[in-house]
């Protein structure tokens, strides 16, 4: 009796005496959601194009935020770093389409997925070789992100929000319009959808399969870089910052693996309900530690009851 009082009526009831904590918890959640969003997105873009699943993605958030606090570290003012971390994640993405993914066209999707995850390992590797492994501080206030003690509370001690936490929420939003806008009004964009959706009839009309690879690899190198700017003013730029990554697989689990709306709500319904759990739950029952695993469980009991995920398409094979 007590379990069940501790499991169903204390926590609504806790929620219901403290409501300003209770939306504290929200707006924590919904700020880790729209980053899990993020790495997500990165995920899902390059699988839309080309069926890899991209493993890597998790470390080029790692790398690109590396690269970023190394090129400033060097002596470039902030901006001139961001710009030249543009041109690295750039020529990564060549790199990678020349040497890895091409050589490796029309070979069985299995393939193609060990590769990337070569390519987790390189990057891991070079990166520590170049960079080395300690916590490096994320050039935020010289890139226009307030500070963290920056805060303000728009309800009158009902809400207590940091302006960086603000700046972030509005960034991802903005990504994640222009992407929409690229994907749904560019002429690139519409290439990208159609070699997804079928790359045969892509091929034979011209479109370029090796630009498209470019492009995407680019552009996930692009969200990796501001997720990582995004993760880096919170927590500290380490190779740490690629198991926060991880956490876009349960994402991409319950949103589907073609799908961005899929990964923004995946992403945020993960952030908000693993943060409710952790505190309503999760601490008072198990003693905390719930939001390192709470995520996969989740996805996991998706997965079981709609295993393409909830906006993934089904997949029909016909024999």
């Amino acid at each position: 009796m007590e379990f069940l009082r501790a499991v169903f009526i204390d926590p609504f009831a806790d929620m219901i005496a403290a409501p300003d904590f209770l939306l504290q918890v929200l707006w924590e959640g919904l700020v880790s959601g729209v980053l899990y969003a993020l790495i997500a997105l990165g995920f899902v873009l390059i699988f839309r194009s080309s069926r890899i699943f991209n493993f890597a993605q998790g470390i080029m958030v790692v790398f690109a935020a590396l690269t970023l606090v190394g090129l400033h570290q060097m002596g470039l003012p902030a901006w001139f770093a961001f710009a030249g971390t543009l041109l690295v994640m750039f020529l990564l993405a060549v790199v990678i389409e020349r040497v890895v993914l091409r050589p490796l066209v029309g070979q069985p999707d299995i393939m193609l997925f060990m590769a990337t995850i070569g390519i987790t390992l390189f990057l891991v590797g070079g990166g520590e070789i170049i960079f080395g492994g300690e916590n490096k501080q994320m050039i935020s206030d010289e890139l226009g992100i307030p500070d963290a003690s920056l805060e303000f509370n728009p309800f009158d001690g009902f809400l207590l929000i940091e302006a960086r936490d603000i700046t972030v929420v509005v960034g991802a939003a903005l990504m994640v319009a222009a992407l929409l806008v690229f994907l749904n009004r560019s002429k690139m964009g519409r290439a990208i959808r159609a070699l997804g959706d079928d790359p045969q009839a892509a091929l034979s009309v011209g479109i370029s399969l090796t630009t498209i690879w470019v492009l995407v690899w680019f552009m996930a190198g692009i969200i990796a870089l501001m997720t990582g700017i995004a993760w880096g003013s919170r927590a500290g730029v380490s190779f740490a910052l690629e198991i926060i990554a991880l956490k876009a697989l349960p994402v991409l689990m319950l949103g589907g693996l073609e799908s961005i709306s899929g990964a923004i709500v995946g992403g945020i319904a993960i952030g908000v309900l693993e943060k409710l759990f952790e505190i309503y739950w999760g601490q008072p029952l198990m003693g905390g530690g719930t939001e390192g695993w709470f995520a996969y469980v989740l996805a996991l009991t998706v997965l079981l009851f709609r295993p393409q995920g909830l906006f993934g398409e089904k997949i029909i094979e016909r024999v």
